[in-house]
């Protein structure tokens, strides 16, 4: 279903990955595209359980905006593993505006359809989602 905000269907490989990445973590990462043609948001990248957050910022492209979700696994000062997932709006200052604009107005709908999402970023470049800023927020 399109949203009438936006017009951006998404896609149901979205939520199939997404419930993949939560329930069975399959993934550490994925990558979402709206493809402005077909008028709805697609899993563009998948990144496999032992890839970094590098790896993950690696895989965003500097010039365009993207959607994407991270599995942040970490351990809490009394030393419990716990696991965190982001939402990450990526928007990059060198971005085209009219595709800034569809990321903004489709983002609320989207992050709607992926149910367990837990912290979310809005970053314009790379030092608003670095590795500190994730884990400032994870705890």
């Amino acid at each position: 279903m399109a949203n009438a905000a936006s017009g951006m269907a998404v896609h149901d490989d979205c939520k199939l990955k997404f419930l993949e990445l939560k329930a069975k973590r399959t993934y550490r990462f994925i990558v979402f595209k709206i493809e402005e043609k077909q008028k709805q948001v697609v899993v563009e990248k998948l990144g496999e359980p032992s890839q970094s957050y590098d790896d993950f910022t690696a895989s965003l492209p500097a010039d365009e905006c993207r959607y994407a979700v991270y599995d942040f696994d970490f351990v809490t000062a009394e030393n419990c593993q716990k696991s965190r997932i982001f939402f990450i709006a990526w928007s990059p200052d060198t971005s085209r505006v009219r595709s800034k604009m569809i990321y903004a107005s489709s983002k609320d709908r989207f992050k709607r359809e992926l149910d367990g999402i837990q912290v979310e970023l809005q970053a314009t470049d790379p030092t608003e989602m670095g590795l500190d800023v994730i884990r400032s927020r994870a705890n």
